[in-house]
């Protein structure tokens, strides 16, 4: 990736309260297209937080947010997939008794044109966007190695797979940044170097993705930047090998001082 490449997504000086909680304070970075950035910190560090603002869950107290060089305040979580942000979530989102492929295709919907005329009546535009929104999801499972998976339940797919089937239809939305919060959360160390290669993959497809993950073996060997929160404010931010070695890093990793006995709010 070129230094000069251009940022795609730019928090500026980001905080939110809730309530007496100060989950986010004055939190800034720059997410360079192409590019996979790492954010890591304690639990509750805020680090879910960020995630929630800039996919529209949640609005920040201050601070803005910008894509692609456009605002992002006050859009529904849709419009923000449909400008081109997807994520999965720490605690796995499946439709469980929907199979694979349907839970893909639900992923395209943003992107599907049909009217609910169309469908009522299945005309030939609702029949051809369907037929191309299932090819797309088969391309999209082989994608995750998924391929013999289509007609499967949700529900009966093994934990890692479950995983895998998550991003596929956060795919499935054509997005152009990708939020992957803890994806190897629960899964086994062949399971994990099989997502590396995976989200490697994805950012040669030229989707750039901003990774939560508590495996720092994965973190550090994926990311090209990675940001460090802790009680909710950025304490370090650069390449792996620097923030492995930071001062501030390392206390809060290791729970020096006040840094102790924190749970993820």
């Amino acid at each position: 990736m070129s230094a000069a490449a251009a940022p795609l997504c730019v928090l500026n000086r980001l905080s939110k309260r809730f309530g007496g909680l100060q989950a986010l304070s004055d939190v800034s970075l720059e997410i360079r297209a192409g590019s996979v950035v790492g954010m890591i910190g304690p639990n509750g560090a805020g680090k879910s937080t960020v995630f929630n603002l800039i996919s529209g869950i949640a609005a920040p107290t201050s601070g803005a947010i910008t894509f692609a060089g456009r605002p992002l305040s006050a859009l529904r979580p849709d419009q923000i997939v449909a400008r081109g942000i997807a994520r999965t979530f720490q605690n796995i989102r499946l439709f469980a008794f929907s199979s694979a492929l349907e839970n893909v295709m639900t992923g395209q919907h943003v992107r599907m044109h049909a009217t609910l005329l169309d469908s009522l009546v299945h005309t030939p535009v609702h029949r051809a966007e369907e037929r191309r929104a299932r090819e797309r999801a088969r391309e999209l499972l082989h994608f995750v190695g998924l391929e013999g998976r289509a007609g499967t339940l949700a529900r009966h797919l093994p934990y890692g797979h479950q995983r895998r089937l998550e991003i596929a239809r956060a795919l499935a939305s054509q997005p152009r940044l990708l939020l992957l919060d803890e994806p190897a959360a629960g899964m086994n160390p062949r399971e994990k170097d099989d997502l590396a290669a995976l989200i490697e993959r994805i950012r040669l497809d030229g989707i750039t993705v901003l990774l939560i993950e508590h495996d720092m073996r994965l973190v550090m060997a994926l990311s090209e930047r990675i940001a460090v929160l802790d009680h909710g404010e950025k304490i370090a931010e650069g390449p792996p090998e620097a923030v492995r070695r930071d001062p501030r890093v390392i206390e809060a990793y290791l729970g020096a001082g006040p840094h102790t006995e924190r749970q993820e709010p």
